[in-house]
């Protein structure tokens, strides 16, 4: 996320209780689901992805990064369902972080899927 300094107090006001970290794990998630996606291609190509393919892109990257505490950090973070992918990402193409087509919208990641079905928690023993 290059270009002027992002000011949080303001992304937070228009967006949501999301802190720094999630959208800096958005904006990680979202190359590594590029890279799923499109594998290795010259990054001056178009390597758009759809927003349920972000999402399934993100669990992924959740459970590589943080295992079976996946949802415990995406809670804290205040992330508690795909929606929430949604706003960070419409967020971030508001201010300039990220691009959309013309055929993106909100809808492509509401309800993808449902946190407690694919983030596992561990068992307390």
């Amino acid at each position: 996320m290059g270009g002027a300094p992002i000011d949080w107090k303001v992304m937070r006001s228009k967006i949501g209780p999301y802190p720094p970290e999630a959208y800096e794990f958005v904006r990680l998630g979202l190359a590594h689901t590029a890279q799923i996606v499109h594998g290795e291609k010259d990054p001056g190509d178009n390597r758009h992805v759809s927003g349920q393919q972000l999402c399934l892109g993100l669990k992924d990257f959740a459970i590589r990064q943080y295992g079976l505490l996946a949802r415990t950090v995406l809670t804290r973070w205040n992330i508690q369902r795909t929606d929430d992918f949604g706003r960070i990402v419409f967020g971030m193409i508001d201010q300039g972080l990220m691009r959309k087509t013309d055929e993106d919208t909100m809808e492509d990641f509401r309800g993808v899927y449902d946190f407690g079905e694919v983030f596992a928690e561990p068992e307390h023993v």
